[in-house]
């Protein structure tokens, strides 16, 4: 197993950051007119594109129960509801998980949610059956507005094929590497995810990548 390069400084995070945002602009990432709804969100994008996600949540508005309260009464509607966020069943049940430990522990109030430390927080999200660390990082920073850097696929993908780290490393480990060499912006986290997100979709896709067209092409040596 190869060892990540050592040039992956500061300075190549921030101009792949820089590129990106030169090329693609502000992202506007998470949408969603409240924490809460942005916690659903996150739960139900696992697996599947947003305009899957987006269907479902409008679903749940138009019946009335994007709220916490609400939903946790309803939730054998859950499955129905979600249905067009695919793996419906499992997400449904991760779904309830949360709605119960957001309730019993917070009484299904943000700003109780809101004022622990992220560290503590981080571990009960993780302790919910269905929550793993990217769904759990993305609560984090987008609802919760917390300083973290979310992994996920893209993330990998794109850094690894410019070899700037390695593809296999643990989440925290690659985490803690990413935020190590970028300025502690919430601000820049943001952005920073969803502008790899969003070259992966478009150009750095799984198969047949579109390197010669991808902003990152000329910037960086491909692997």
């Amino acid at each position: 197993m190869r060892r990540p390069i050592t040039i992956s400084s500061k300075p190549t995070f921030l101009r792949l950051y820089k590129a990106l945002y030169k090329a693609f602009g502000p992202q506007q990432w998470w949408p969603g007119e409240t924490p809460f709804e942005i916690v659903v969100g996150a739960i139900l994008t696992q697996n599947t594109n947003w305009r899957n996600v987006n269907n479902a949540i409008q679903k749940i508005k138009q019946a009335g129960l994007m709220d916490p309260m609400k939903l946790h009464a309803h939730y054998r509607r859950i499955p129905a509801l979600i249905r067009t966020a695919g793996f419906y069943r499992s997400k449904a049940k991760c779904l309830r998980a949360f709605l119960k430990y957001y309730i019993e522990k917070y009484g299904a109030r943000t700003e109780a949610f809101a004022k622990k430390g992220t560290r503590a927080i981080r571990k009960e999200l993780l302790s919910i059956r269905g929550i793993g660390p990217e769904t759990a990082d993305s609560i984090l920073l987008y609802a919760l507005r917390r300083r973290v850097f979310v992994i996920d696929a893209y993330t990998r993908r794109i850094l690894s094929r410019h070899d700037i780290i390695e593809h296999d490393l643990p989440y925290d480990v690659l985490q803690q590497t990413i935020q190590k060499n970028l300025p502690a912006s919430r601000k820049i986290y943001n952005e920073y995810h969803a502008l790899l997100v969003r070259t992966g979709k478009e150009f750095c896709k799984k198969n047949e990548p579109l390197c010669n067209a991808c902003p990152l092409g000329t910037m960086l040596p491909r692997a």
